[in-house]
């Protein structure tokens, strides 16, 4: 237990994040009443992976982590978009 690596991350850091974060959410909340017709589940779409990659690299201290589990995180991340993109091509397509 003694010899444990403590991934300190600063306040400053974590407030800016949850700063980051908060601006992010009104911004796909805003983005919601503005009529963009594709484009806006498009852009709510990036606006959550930019902030799901905020949350996994700081909150989740991915960021200090070995390189495999960064590795593997995107991979998952991209079977799950897989998944994602072809149940929407199922459903366009029916």
């Amino acid at each position: 237990m003694e010899n444990e690596n403590k991934h300190i991350v600063p306040y400053r850091t974590i407030l800016l994040v949850l700063g980051v974060l908060i601006i992010l959410t009104l911004t796909s909340v805003f983005l919601t009443r503005i009529y963009l017709g594709a484009l806006t589940v498009f852009a709510a779409l990036l606006i959550a992976a930019v902030k799901s990659t905020f949350v996994l690299r700081i909150f989740m201290h991915l960021k200090l982590e070995n390189r495999m589990f960064t590795i593997l995180t995107i991979g998952v991340a991209t079977v799950v978009a897989f998944v994602i993109i072809g149940t929407i091509t199922d459903y366009i397509f029916r």
